[in-house]
């Protein structure tokens, strides 16, 4: 227990083993989240990405000049 309050910073006991618990579960959501991205289940579509890029590029090429 005594490692479990050193870990988490709290002094007592039902609050140390509270916040353990919500970073364990917060750590799985993050988890499987991530896991969705890279499965490709979920994904981000960038639409005009590639071209507002090349739109910057070229105006920051022109104030450079």
């Amino acid at each position: 227990m005594a490692e479990i309050l050193d870990l988490t910073g709290e002094r007592k006991k039902g609050p140390a083993i509270r916040r353990l618990m919500e970073e364990a579960l917060q750590r799985r959501r993050r988890a499987q989240i991530a896991q969705r991205f890279l499965s490709g289940e979920w994904g981000v579509e960038l639409e005009n990405f590639e071209a507002d890029q090349e739109r910057e590029r070229q105006r920051d090429q022109e104030t450079a000049s």
